[in-house]
C-alpha cells in the first residue's frame, strides 16, 4: 500500500506539542492546521502513533478533500474515494459531522449524503444490496470547512487522552492528553522532582510517570482499528513490541501530589496503582499551606482550583495565593499552573516567563509558566 495522508487532531493550541512528538518519532513533512497535524506513513504507522503520541486526540486516515457547496458534489466526491479499500463488507461504517462556515450547513442531512455515497461504492466493489454492518466498526468523518470537505477514517475508537488507568475523576479534572502536553512544556526531566500541589485525580502525576519511565500511552487500551482487515495483527503486535522494549523503569521517580480533598486523593490513588506506579508517585491529605516537596530545582505544575470550574471564587483566591507562597520557600523550583484566572501573575508576585492561550475543555485558560534556574551541570543528564 502506498503512503497514506494521516492526521494527529489535537486541541487548539496542541499543534506545535503533536507535531514536536512525530518529529521524535521520525515523521517529516508535516503540515500544521488548526487543530491537526497532517503527516505521511504506511498502515504500521497507524499503529505507532496510536501508542506513542501523548497529546493528540485521534489518528485518522485522511480519505480525500474537495470543494462540496452542492449535495451532489457531496455525494461525488465521496463516492469516488476508496472506500472498500478499508472497509469490508460487514464492516459498521457510521458517520459523524461538522459543519462550518460553509454552504452546507446541515449535518446530519450531509451525514446522510455521505452514508449513502459510502454505500453506493461498497455495492460497486462487494456487489451486494445490502450490508449487515456487524463486523469491526469504521467511523466515517465528514468535516466541511469553508465550503471544503474533508472525509475520514478513525482508526483510534476512543479519544487518545483515554489511557486505560483512571476509572474515576474528581470534578473538573484535566485531559491526560493536555496534562502530558503542559509537562512536555515545563522542560521536566526524570531526575528532577515533580509535584502538584492540587493533584485531584492524579493526572499530572502519572502523566509525569509515564513520561519519565518512556512508556507509550496506549500501552494499556485497545483501538477500533485492531479489529481492521485491512490492519494485519502483525502491525500491532510489532508495534507494542517494540514500545514495550522502550521502556525504562529502572529510573528512580521523584513524583509526588497533595489535596485537601480525602476523595481526591482516594481517587489519585486509585489512578496511580491501576497505572502501575503505587510504590513510585507518592500522594497525602494536605492543604497547599502545608505541603513541602522534598528536593531542589524541582517543577510544580498543576491545575489549580478556580471559580469557574468550581464556582467558589473565594476559595480559587486563596488557592493562589497559596501557589504564589509557596513560590517564595522553593526558589530553585520552576511553577507552571494552566488558570483562566488573570491573577495568577499578581499572586506569584511577578510576570510569567511564558504564557500559552489554551483550552481546558470549554475553558478558555493560560498556561503560565515561571522557570526557575536549571540544576547545575553535574545534577543534569545532559
Amino acid at each position: 500500500m502506498e503512503q497514506l495522508q494521516l492526521i494527529a487532531t489535537c486541541a487548539m493550541g496542541l499543534e506545535a506539542i503533536v507535531a514536536r512528538e512525530l518529529k521524535d518519532l521520525g515523521y517529516q513533512d508535516l503540515q500544521v492546521e488548526n487543530g491537526r497535524v497532517n503527516f505521511k506513513g504506511g498502515p504500521a504507522d497507524i499503529c505507532r502513533t496510536n501508542l506513542w503520541l501523548r497529546t493528540a486526540g485521534r489518528i485518522l486516515i485522511n480519505m480525500g478533500r474537495f470543494k462540496a457547496t452542492t449535495f451532489d458534489e457531496l455525494f461525488e466526491g465521496t463516492k469516488a474515494l476508496d472506500w472498500p479499500d478499508w472497509i469490508p463488507a460487514d464492516g459498521e461504517f457510521p458517520v459523524d459531522g461538522r459543519s462550518h462556515k460553509s454552504v452546507l450547513s446541515s449535518v446530519p442531512a450531509c451525514q446522510k449524503i455521505v452514508k449513502k455515497a459510502v454505500v453506493e461504492k461498497m455495492k460497486e466493489r462487494y456487489g451486494t444490496e445490502w450490508f449487515s454492518e456487524d463486523g469491526g466498526r469504521y467511523v466515517i468523518e465528514v468535516t466541511l470547512l469553508n465550503d471544503e470537505a474533508l472525509l475520514t477514517l478513525d482508526t483510534s475508537g476512543a479519544g487518545l487522552h483515554k489511557r486505560g488507568y483512571r476509572m474515576m475523576a474528581n470534578e473538573a479534572p484535566i485531559r491526560e492528553s493536555m496534562a502530558a502536553a503542559l509537562i512536555l512544556l515545563s522542560r521536566w526531566r526524570a531526575e528532577r522532582p515533580l509535584y502538584d500541589p492540587f493533584c485531584g485525580s492524579g493526572t499530572f502525576l502519572v502523566e509525569a510517570a509515564m513520561i519519565g519511565w518512556n512508556i507509550a500511552p496506549g500501552l494499556r487500551r485497545s483501538f477500533s482499528s485492531e479489529e481492521w482487515d485491512s490492519l494485519p495483527a502483525d502491525l500491532w503486535s510489532a508495534a507494542r513490541e517494540e514500545a514495550f522494549d522502550a521502556v525504562k523503569d529502572d529510573i528512580p521517580l521523584q513524583i509526588s501530589g497533595s489535596d485537601i480533598d480525602p476523595r481526591a486523593i482516594e481517587i489519585s490513588e486509585a489512578s496511580i496503582k491501576r497505572a502501575g506506579f503505587a510504590k513510585d508517585i507518592k500522594v497525602s491529605v494536605l492543604p497547599v499551606s502545608k505541603a513541602k516537596p522534598q528536593g531542589d530545582y524541582g517543577v510544580m505544575i498543576t491545575n489549580p482550583p478556580y471559580g469557574e470550574r468550581l464556582g467558589d471564587e473565594r476559595e480559587a483566591e486563596a488557592a493562589l495565593r497559596q501557589f504564589g507562597l509557596m513560590s517564595l520557600h522553593y526558589p530553585t523550583w520552576s511553577f507552571f499552573a494552566i488558570s483562566p484566572s488573570d491573577q495568577v501573575e499578581h499572586y506569584m508576585g511577578r510576570a510569567a516567563d511564558k504564557k500559552r492561550k489554551l483550552f481546558n475543555g470549554r475553558i478558555q485558560t493560560d498556561f503560565y509558566q515561571f522557570f526557575g534556574p536549571l540544576p547545575p551541570r553535574e545534577k543534569r543528564h545532559e
